[in-house]
């Protein structure tokens, strides 16, 4: 058997007293997070935040940052998961980390894993990343001062994520109803150069189609259902068609 070596000098321990080899507990981490445009947050989901940060690190060996985003970070406690964005060039199992936080903390946890460079790009051509980052924790202080670049090309495809909501509005879930209008609403206003982030989208949202529409979107309670999607159509086709427009233009 392994041998354990104490020195001879050793008070309180004569010679045949029993005694207990266990290994030092470690030192417990201290994680400071760092939010972002967040007034307020429950000191339970702050907790949970923590367990997050500490699992993850304990597990992953190499990352940039880690940042939760999305309803979570909402007031109240009305949300069915956690977004998470993992930022690391490493090879991750995105799946065996969702399962192993799932366990610990007992809420579902979705993770998007992505390199800093990926995440820079996705924040200069793609809106709804602004939309996620003007609100969130992180594990690093962080600062993305990226240029916006307009390209209609990646904005269609960014949009085609919106398409299908008038067809299958009756069998989505209300975040799926939300995130959709959302995705179209904060490309319009990427496209006219206006400040992108989750306050004024839902401002847009509101004035497009009704007054409290994006907590009514949310909570899946939407009781003028014909006119709310006849005044979205009308929208999504009038963007679609701006995007193609500047394309054929020779618009990026």
């Amino acid at each position: 058997m392994d041998q354990v070596y104490i020195p001879k000098r050793r008070m309180g321990f004569e010679i045949g007293t029993y005694v207990v080899v266990k290994p030092l507990q470690e030192k417990v981490q201290t994680v400071t997070p760092f939010f972002y445009n967040i007034n307020f947050l429950e000191p339970i989901k702050v907790e949970i935040i923590n367990q997050i940060f500490k699992n993850i690190s304990s597990n992953i060996s190499r990352y940039d940052n880690i940042i939760i985003t999305g309803s979570f970070l909402e007031k109240g406690f009305s949300f069915n998961d956690m977004d998470v964005l993992l930022i690391s060039k490493e090879k991750i199992e995105k799946e065996y980390l969702e399962q192993l936080l799932e366990n610990k903390i007992g809420i579902k946890v979705h993770i998007i894993v992505m390199s800093n460079k990926t995440l820079l790009k996705g924040i200069s051509t793609d809106p709804l990343y602004r939309t996620m980052l003007s609100k969130c924790v992180s594990i690093k202080r962080f600062v993305y001062r990226v240029k916006p670049e307009i390209n209609y090309k990646i904005l269609d495809l960014h949009l085609l994520k919106s398409k299908l909501l008038v067809e299958n509005f009756d069998f989505l879930t209300g975040r799926e109803k939300y995130e959709m209008v959302r995705n179209a609403v904060a490309i319009a206003l990427f496209i006219e150069g206006k400040q992108v982030n989750k306050s004024k989208v839902d401002e847009r949202i509101n004035t497009l189609f009704g007054k409290s529409m994006d907590k009514n979107l949310r909570d899946n309670i939407i009781i003028e259902k014909k006119e709310f999607l006849n005044k979205y159509e009308k929208f999504y086709k009038d963007l679609s068609s701006g995007i193609l427009s500047s394309i054929k233009n020779g618009s990026k």
